[in-house]
């Protein structure tokens, strides 16, 4: 018999009590939704920081949930996202690293690597999931995470489906860590990023206040009004095709 992690039995009780019950089963039932639309093109896997050394806890539902819907046939490809946010390892490219050595075939699994937020792990995973070319995308992370980014996708209205850990599924899944080389997803000149911004700027950060938006994607006048510092106008994003063509 398997023996779970201490690190995922504790996330998993968590889980399991009070709020965490309502997290788990509006998680499955997103779930289950998001199966109605399956396959995806693409899902987004937002990162978390590698220490390393062992991976943790979340990095390891994350990797491992990615890992299942594609062997699993509901998502064709993997886009993690994530840049060097606390830790000098890019945490997409350790991701997809970890990814690769599970079994997913490299030629799908993609890095978006400018996300310093997990607001910005969704918007700019799917805008590079736009640029290659992928229509049907949705959003795979833990149930934690999936509650609140799913708050933000429905605000901006963004075409994202969820298709968030199962915790049942993930317990009977086996949860090993490969091993792997992680130093080529090291960044040089690295500086974390709570000595970049402080609380209320990583704050804002989170809730999306920092992203760069397109202005295709804001679909209400009051959005592009208080984005229009922080906005690619849709004139501008033709004259660069034409440039290009």
């Amino acid at each position: 018999m398997r023996i779970l992690s201490l690190s995922l039995i504790v996330l998993i009780s968590v889980l399991f009590s009070g709020c965490g019950k309502m997290l788990y089963r509006a998680a499955d039932k997103a779930f289950q939704k998001g199966l109605q639309d399956q396959p995806y093109d693409a899902v987004i896997v937002p990162g978390f920081p590698h220490n390393g050394q062992k991976w943790d806890m979340v990095l390891q539902m994350r990797i491992h949930w990615a890992h299942y819907l594609y062997t699993k046939g509901y998502t064709k490809n993997i886009i993690f996202s994530g840049s060097a946010v606390a830790t000098p390892y890019v945490e997409s490219k350790v991701m997809a690293t970890y990814a690769e050595a599970l079994g997913i075939t490299r030629e799908h699994i993609f890095t978006e690597e400018k996300a310093e937020h997990s607001t910005e792990n969704v918007y700019y995973s799917y805008r590079l999931a736009k640029e290659l070319g992928f229509s049907k995308i949705a959003l795979a992370t833990d149930p934690i995470q999936n509650s609140y980014m799913r708050k933000f996708i429905k605000r901006f209205e963004l075409p994202i489906g969820l298709m968030p850990t199962v915790i049942d599924t993930l317990k009977v899944l086996n949860l090993y860590e490969p091993k792997i080389n992680a130093e080529p997803s090291i960044r040089e000149g690295f500086v974390k990023l709570s000595d970049r911004e402080n609380f209320f700027q990583r704050f804002k950060g989170t809730m999306g206040k920092y992203i760069i938006w397109h202005e295709e994607d804001l679909k209400k006048k009051k959005h592009r009004r208080k984005f229009k510092d922080r906005m690619i106008p849709a004139s501008s994003e033709s004259k660069n095709l034409k440039s290009v063509q």
